[in-house]
């Protein structure tokens, strides 16, 4: 029978006002291996303290693996909208204003 572990997609705030987004299944230990800076080639090893800003919760690895992905592809303050729960904000921002999407293009220049 397999075990099963709880996975979590996380954003850090490091020291340089950078994020950092990762996936762990042990938030806790992980934070402190950031903070302690064991591996002198990760991107946190110069950028420390990190503070933890976001956890979300996943049972499928592959889900995991794709949230981070999707995540760490978003602008800042998509990401900022998403760690202070701003849905409206994240909405907006998640919106296509180009031309390719015309119907909401000619709605933002009004």
């Amino acid at each position: 029978m397999a075990v099963f572990k709880q996975l979590y997609v996380y954003i850090l705030l490091c020291s340089d006002n950078s994020y950092y987004i990762g996936v762990t299944n042990d938030v806790n230990e992980r934070i402190s291996y950031h903070n302690y800076g064991t591996d002198v080639s990760a991107y946190t090893y110069d950028r420390r303290p990190v503070k933890l800003m976001y956890v979300e919760a996943f049972k499928e690895f592959e889900q995991a693996i794709a949230r981070e992905k999707q995540l760490k592809k978003w602008t800042r303050r998509k990401k900022e909208a998403l760690i202070n729960e701003n849905w409206e904000k994240l909405k907006d921002f998640a919106a296509c204003y180009n031309l390719s999407n015309y119907s909401l293009y000619d709605k933002k220049s009004d």
